[in-house]
């Protein structure tokens, strides 16, 4: 009887053993695909992220929906392959953009950007003025900081296939005035054509939580839970032997 006893607990250990490893291993491969951490270098994005900070990239949210105006991206550099960029879409396939000087605008609606700082305006660019259709699958971006942003105003458009994801997530370093979720800036957007739905829902403040992002960033947490559920329902009951044993003393 103990002989029998002894293998079943052994079983049930290596079984637990064996489903932790594998969910760990699911766990990481979910992630790795869903969530990727980038350092920022240079100032091209200021105020809204500094040098040297560290962001999560959501890869999950565009595989639902196409990017949108506002979303800060990340993706392949058209003008040095080996190199990412991070910027901001400004315009979507079949947009009108007209940048003159520093006005931009949006199939005719003129943008006034509230994340660029007073002192971050310019155009180092004003001898090329633009005007000219998004074509299809491809993006118009412009750094925040627009006197000192090489961006879609120098190179061009963003072709869809170089996008890696959209910044998400400030985490480091702690204690800057932009940690945690990036602010959506759909507002700005709010007066051009919108060809899709939006990325996110705003609220009556007009700030939007990216759903699908926090669901990527939860993920592990929903892993902890349901570990800890799953060892909870695993543990043995004790059985009543008399009616009293319920009652309180």
């Amino acid at each position: 009887m103990n002989s029998e006893l002894d293998f079943e607990k052994r079983y049930r250990l290596l079984r637990e053993i064996i489903e932790t490893v594998v969910l760990t291993i699911l766990m990481f491969l979910v992630i790795r695909f869903a969530v990727q951490n980038f350092n920022i270098e240079g100032t091209s994005m200021e105020p809204t992220l500094h040098n040297t900070e560290l962001i999560l990239v959501d890869k999950w949210t565009y595989l639902f929906h196409p990017p949108t105006r506002g979303d800060i991206i990340v993706f392949v550099a058209p003008p040095q392959p080996t190199q990412d960029y991070i910027k901001r879409i400004i315009a979507v396939p079949g947009d009108k953009i007209t940048v003159d000087g520093t006005t931009v605008t949006v199939d005719g609606v003129t943008l006034k950007e509230t994340y660029i700082a007073p002192s971050d305006q310019g155009n180092p660019y004003a001898g090329k003025p633009i005007s000219e259709v998004v074509p299809p699958n491809d993006y118009f971006v412009m750094g925040d900081n627009r006197r000192g942003s090489y961006d879609s105003r120098a190179w061009g458009f963003v072709p869809r296939k170089n996008i890696i994801g959209r910044a998400a997530f400030v985490y480091w370093p702690l204690g800057e005035d932009n940690n945690g979720f990036l602010p959506n800036a759909s507002a700005v957007f709010a007066s051009v054509h919108q060809p899709g739905a939006a990325s996110g829902i705003r609220n009556d403040n007009g700030v939007t939580m990216a759903l699908d992002g926090m669901l990527v960033l939860l993920t592990p947490c929903l892993f902890f839970v349901f570990q800890q559920r799953r060892l909870l329902t695993r543990k043995p009951k004790i059985p009543a032997t008399t009616k009293h044993d319920s009652k309180s003393p």
